[in-house]
C-alpha cells in the first residue's frame, strides 16, 4: 500500500462504528501508523491515542451521538450536497457504478455513499477513489467543521482525510457551503461515470462488523 491508502484504509476504519471488536481494532490501526511521515499520519495517531482510554460502550455511545442523531454530521457524503432530494438518487446510484465499474461490491445494507466506505475503496482503488473523495471536497470539509464546533475529536480523523485530497481547501463554512452548491471545480466534474457493471466481485473487509 502507498502512504496515502495506509492513510485512507485507517480513517475508514476509525470512521467505522466502534463495536465490540473495537478493543482489537485499534491496537492494528495504530500499528499500521507506526513510523509513518507526515502531518496526516500524526493526526491519525492523535486520534488513536486520545481515544485509546475510553471504555467501548462509552465510545460506542458518542458515536451514535456524533454521527448518527445530527444531520449536520452525517457520514453520508450526497447528503451535504443534494439534501433529502430526488437528485439524491441520482447520486448515489453514481457511486454504486462507480464501485462496481472496478469489480467492488461493498455490502447491500450500506448506502455506497457512506465515508467509512469510500476510504476503503479508496485505499484499494487509489486514483478512481481519490478523484471521487475530491468531487466531494466540500462534504468532506463541512463534516470536519462540524466535528470541530461539536468538539469530537473525530474531527482529527477528518483533517486528516482532507489533507491527502489535491488542492487548496475552502477557507471557511461559508465558502464549503458555496462549493456544496455549485459543484466541485471544473476539471474535476464527471469522475463518478455511470459504466457497465463487471463480472468480478471484490467485497470489503470483515473489519467493518
Amino acid at each position: 500500500m502507498t502512504y496515502t491508502a495506509v492513510l485512507h484504509q485507517a480513517a475508514s476504519l476509525l470512521l467505522q462504528h466502534p463495536g465490540a471488536r473495537w478493543a482489537e481494532r485499534l491496537p492494528l490501526i495504530r500499528a499500521s501508523l507506526t513510523g509513518l511521515p507526515g502531518d496526516e499520519a500524526d493526526i491519525l495517531r492523535r486520534f488513536c491515542d486520545a481515544v485509546a482510554d475510553t471504555p467501548q460502550l462509552e465510545l460506542s455511545a458518542r458515536y451514535i451521538v456524533t454521527f448518527d442523531r445530527s444531520r449536520r454530521r452525517t457520514l453520508h457524503l450526497t447528503y451535504y450536497t443534494d439534501g433529502d432530494t430526488r437528485r439524491r438518487g441520482e447520486s448515489l446510484l453514481r457511486w454504486q457504478h462507480l464501485y462496481r465499474e472496478h469489480g467492488w461490491w461493498p455490502p447491500a445494507d450500506e448506502l455506497p455513499d457512506f465515508l467509512p466506505l469510500a476510504l476503503e475503496f479508496a485505499a484499494r482503488c487509489p486514483a478512481p477513489g481519490i478523484r471521487a473523495l475530491t468531487e466531494h471536497r466540500a462534504a468532506l470539509e463541512l463534516l470536519r467543521m462540524a466535528l470541530i464546533d461539536h468538539r469530537s475529536p473525530y474531527a482529527d480523523v477528518l483533517g486528516a482525510v482532507c489533507g491527502t485530497l489535491p488542492g487548496a481547501a475552502p477557507a471557511d463554512r461559508a465558502a464549503a457551503l458555496r462549493m456544496a452548491r455549485t459543484g466541485p471545480p471544473v476539471e474535476t466534474v464527471g469522475l463518478l461515470p455511470f459504466a457497465d457493471l463487471p463480472t468480478g466481485k471484490v467485497r470489503p473487509q470483515e473489519a467493518r462488523r
